[in-house]
């Protein structure tokens, strides 16, 4: 597999992982999505929250790559989070629907993502303002892993309110 085969997977399984979590939340009351489990960032929503505005701030970044990404145009319209653990969305189906536009969002700018532009350095400022000069694919497989690994949270969380979101392995995506 190559680096783009892998960013294209790692796409699907963030979309597919996302439906999944947020199907299986949705049956929850909207006290039981805000109650404080102790987590990160205190609920199921405020996780699903983080994962959102996170997205949102690195695709951002990534809008600013010199190949100039079309796909990633309408982020032009969206305001960019200064705070990763505020509730931005409130109600589940409004976060949803942000969810879902911010996969496909993904999915059709990782199908415009040429291997050259993996090699390029991409300078940023990071949420304090620091400014930032890395790796883009490293980037590419750091915004991955964040969802990931947020994910898991979630997935834990919706565990221990009984609920169970079922297979998560990459491994069901891979041929």
């Amino acid at each position: 597999m190559n680096r783009i085969e892998h960013i294209v997977l790692m796409a699907s399984y963030n979309q597919w992982m996302n439906r999944k979590l947020y199907d299986v939340a949705s049956t929850l009351s909207d006290a039981e999505l805000r109650m404080d489990r102790q987590a990160f960032f205190g609920s199921i929503l405020g996780t699903l929250n983080h994962l959102a505005l996170g997205d949102t701030v690195w695709l951002k970044r990534f809008a600013q790559h010199p190949a100039g990404y079309a796909a990633l145009a309408p982020l032009h319209t969206i305001a960019t989070p200064v705070d990763l653990q505020q509730l931005a969305f409130a109600d589940l189906h409004e976060l949803a629907v942000r969810r879902a536009w911010l996969d496909q969002l993904i999915i059709d700018w990782v199908s415009t993502v040429q291997e050259s532009d993996l090699d390029h350095r991409l300078h940023y400022h990071n949420m304090r303002g620091v400014a930032a000069d890395k790796d883009f694919f490293s980037l590419l497989v750091h915004f991955f892993n964040h969802q990931t690994h947020h994910r898991g949270q979630a997935t834990t969380l919706l565990a221990q309110a009984g609920l169970d979101v079922g297979t998560t392995d990459l491994l069901a995506l891979i041929d």
